[in-house]
């Protein structure tokens, strides 16, 4: 009776288990489905991106913005050429480097780069933050994919210090610093320690690589315009859709010489696509319309920051924080004391009853029972006054269980 009973039992919490499992992911797909609807339907957001718009709006976006920047009775573009040279020819100019070559994806212009500098110093260890993007986000790719070995200078929400790089216990041939560090907080040094940290790596005769995928917006945070900061590093990657909405695409920025080799592995690594002009040209929209209001936006951030903290505090949340206090950049996180779920439900709640999405982006665990998102203020973020912010948190807060 016993032996029988065990498998029946093993079975029967199998099913149970399995059940949940697809209650759970039933569930989640739900919430997916209304934050989408919601976002959709938002009267008042801080940012509406590109990639969460349709189709047909995306074409339209690009067919008004195209003849302004681009000549569009020029020819297409085969195999990187016309306006793909072109869109290189500007980010050079942009950031002041010798030459640029535009990519189909950062991970692959990040890996490419990095290649080349280990040919060159004769050593692939590459290091960088626990918390950089290929550590996080891209599945091994330079170990796997490249042959690189990453090696991690520190695991502290910031950015490496000169003295961590200065006494790091092992040779390394390029430092890679990511400017902001997105899962720290979006943070940035100051200028001062910036210069000192590559001061470091220099002294111990590596090269410094950025990961710029969000550099075009740190102008105001080092008070240094774009040709300044890229002009502290050997080598820097530019994105072309995070910051500036682009369909797609990056850059890799340096000397000419190192750019004609990454050309060369790039055709290697199936980067050569016959033709990209959509993706070259909603970069060169992104850096003509958007470009210029980075700042704005990221001054702008300072205020819904302030008043989102006073927001949490004004509505008796038990705990809050907004990170960077000050942002460094327009992105910034926001942490309360509750679960995913259930803020997830009070931000959607909000959205679909009042028109106002106040926290449009995901919620993630953070620490039991602390969950953080991600806040971004664009174009729409700069119609909100901090009134605005803080009746927004109000509402918010009312949604959340023991408000």
């Amino acid at each position: 009776m016993t032996d029988t009973a065990e498998p029946d039992e093993e079975r029967h919490d199998e099913e149970r288990q399995d059940e949940e499992r697809q209650a759970e992911q039933s569930g989640q797909e739900r919430m997916r489905e209304r934050r989408r609807v919601a976002f959709a339907k938002a009267e008042r957001v801080l940012w509406r991106p590109g990639f969460r718009r349709t189709i047909r709006e995306r074409l339209a976006d690009l067919q008004q913005a195209a003849p302004e920047v681009y000549d569009l009775d020029k020819p297409v573009d085969q195999y990187g050429n016309e306006i793909v040279a072109d869109l290189e020819e500007r980010v050079a100019t942009l950031l002041g480097t010798e030459a640029a070559a535009f990519f189909p994806t950062g991970t692959m212009a990040q890996q490419v780069a990095l290649r080349c500098w280990a040919g060159r110093t004769g050593n692939r260890a590459v290091a960088l933050h626990a918390l950089a993007h290929p550590e996080v986000h891209e599945r091994h790719a330079f170990s796997e994919v490249s042959g690189l070995r990453p090696v991690r200078v520190t695991s502290e929400p910031r950015l490496p210090t000169a003295a961590e790089v200065r006494d790091f216990d092992e040779p390394f041939g390029a430092l890679m610093l990511e400017l902001p560090l997105r899962d720290a907080g979006f943070v940035l040094p100051t200028w001062e320690e910036l210069t000192e940290v590559v001061e470091a790596a220099r002294e111990r005769d590596a090269v410094v690589h950025f990961d710029g995928a969000r550099l075009w917006e740190c102008t105001v945070h080092f008070g240094r315009p774009l040709q300044e900061i890229a002009g502290l590093a050997d080598s820097v990657y530019v994105s072309f859709y995070k910051s500036l909405d682009g369909f797609g695409g990056a850059a890799l920025a340096g000397p000419r010489t190192l750019v004609e080799e990454a050309k060369a592995w790039r055709h290697r690594y199936g980067g050569m696509v016959f033709q990209q002009f959509p993706t070259a040209l909603s970069a060169l929209a992104g850096l003509e319309r958007e470009l210029p209001r980075l700042p704005d936006y990221v001054r702008h951030a300072r205020v819904v920051a302030a008043a989102l903290r006073e927001g949490f505090a004004a509505a008796g949340v038990p705990w809050s924080r907004v990170h960077p206090e000050e942002p460094h950049t327009h992105d910034f996180q926001v942490w309360l004391p509750y679960d995913p779920d259930v803020l997830m439900e009070a931000a959607v709640r909000q959205a679909e009853e009042t028109g106002t999405f106040l926290f449009a982006g995901p919620w993630d665990p953070g620490a039991p029972g602390v969950s953080f998102t991600e806040v971004s203020v664009r174009s729409p973020g700069l119609e909100w006054t901090a009134d605005d912010v803080r009746a927004a948190v109000a509402d918010f807060a009312r949604r959340l269980p023991g408000a």
